[in-house]
C-alpha cells in the first residue's frame, strides 16, 4: 500500500493494528519503512517491546535452486506445527518503478488467505547482498505482529547473497545437483555462512554426490571443531515437500543450540549494531546531501584539484560534526 510523504499517519492506531496481527496494518507499516516515511520511526518505537521474539531464518542459494518453492514448503510445514509465519521475499527491483519484479506472493498464493501467514515482497532497490535495506526493520514489524518465525528469502543473484547471514539467526543454504554447486559454495563463501545445507531437487541424478561433496568440505573446514555447530546436509524435494520436515527440525535444533551456547544473543547484538550504524550513516548522508553549499564546496575542491576525495570527505564530516555541536 502506498503512502505519500505528506499524508498524515495515525501512528497509535497503526501500532495497535500491527500488534493485533492485522495484515493491512503490517503491510502499511512495512510500506512506510520502505518509503523512508517520517512516521516509520514512531511506528517502530511503538513496537520495541516485542523485539527479539521471532526466529529469523534466511534462505539463500544460487539462482535456479528452487528458493521460492522451498520457502513455500517450509511455510506449509511450520503452519502444520501451529507456528505463525512471516515471509519477506526480496525480489529484484524494476528499473522503472523501483518495485519488486517477481512477486513471490503469486508463487505462495496457497497461503494468501491464511491468517497465520504474513507475506511481503520487497524490492532490493539496487542494495547489494541480496537483501533489501529495510529488511531488518520489516522483521521487527512482523515480530510485533506475533510471528514465531520470519523467513527471509533472498534475491537469486549468486555470490553477493551472503549478506543474509548478518540478518538471520539461522541461515539455510539451498543447492541443487548438476549445477556445480560444490565449487560455487566454496567460491561464494556460502560454506562459511550456512547453518543448514539443503540439496534441493534431490530426485535428480547427482544429488548424493552433491551431499557427499558438501559434507566433505564441512569436515575439512574449521567448522568441524568440537563445540561448534556442525551444519547438517539434508536432501529434499520441495515440489513434493519430501524432506522438508527434517529441514524444519534442523532449523529448530539450531535455534536451541544458539540459545544454549549464548550465540543467539551475540548474533542479535551484532545485527542490531549493524542496523543502528546503517541508520546513523543514512541519516548523516541525508543531511549532508541537503547541505548543498558544503557539499558543492567539497565537490569543487576535488574537481579543481585543490583536494583529494578522501580529504574532502573527511573535511565534510568534520564540518558536519562541528555544525551539530554548534562549534565554529
Amino acid at each position: 500500500m502506498s503512502c505519500s510523504a505528506s499524508r498524515v499517519i495515525d501512528v497509535p492506531a497503526l501500532v495497535e493494528q500491527i500488534r493485533a496481527g492485522r495484515p493491512r496494518g503490517v503491510a502499511r507499516g512495512i510500506s512506510l519503512i520502505e518509503q523512508g516515511h517520517h512516521a516509520a520511526r514512531d511506528v517502530l518505537a511503538g513496537l520495541t517491546e516485542r523485539n527479539g521474539h521471532a526466529h529469523v531464518v534466511g534462505l539463500t542459494g544460487p539462482p535456479g535452486v528452487g528458493k521460492s518453492t522451498t520457502t513455500n514448503a517450509i511455510v506449509r510445514e511450520l503452519r502444520s506445527r501451529g507456528r505463525v509465519v512471516g515471509v519477506l521475499a526480496v525480489d529484484p527491483s524494476s528499473p522503472f518503478s523501483g518495485g519488486a519484479l517477481l512477486g513471490d506472493r503469486i508463487r505462495m498464493e496457497e497461503h494468501a488467505t491464511d491468517a497465520g501467514v504474513f507475506l511481503r515482497s520487497m524490492a532490493s532497490r539496487g542494495h547489494l547482498g541480496g537483501v533489501a535495506a529495510a529488511t531488518t526493520q520489516a522483521v521487527r514489524v512482523m515480530e510485533a505482529a506475533g510471528c514465531d518465525v520470519v523467513l527471509i528469502e533472498t534475491v537469486g543473484v549468486g555470490q553477493s547473497e551472503v549478506e543474509v547471514a548478518a540478518l538471520a539467526d539461522t541461515t539455510v543454504v539451498l543447492l541443487a545437483p548438476g549445477l556445480g554447486d560444490g565449487i560455487q559454495a566454496a567460491k561464494a563463501g556460502i560454506l562459511e555462512i550456512g547453518d543448514v545445507f539443503v540439496v534441493n531437487k534431490a530426485d535428480r541424478d547427482g544429488a548424493d554426490n552433491t551431499v557427499r561433496d558438501l559434507r566433505h568440505m564441512i569436515q575439512m573446514s574449521d567448522r568441524s571443531e568440537p563445540g561448534l555447530w556442525r551444519p547438517p546436509v539434508l536432501k529434499a524435494t520441495a515440489l513434493s515437500s519430501d524432506g522438508l520436515e527434517a529441514v524444519v527440525d534442523a532449523v529448530a535444533d539450531h535455534r536451541i543450540w544458539l540459545e544454549r551456547t549464548g550465540a543467539l544473543a551475540e548474533r542479535r547484538r551484532d545485527r542490531t549494531r549493524a542496523e543502528v550504524l546503517a541508520l546513523a550513516l543514512a541519516a548523516m548522508a541525508d543531511e549532508l546531501e541537503h547541505d548543498h553549499a558544503r557539499l558543492d564546496a567539497a565537490v569543487s575542491s576535488v574537481v579543481e584539484g585543490s583536494a583529494d576525495a578522501s580529504s574532502a570527505a573527511a573535511d565534510l564530516v568534520e564540518r558536519f560534526r562541528r555544525a551539530r555541536e554548534g562549534s565554529p
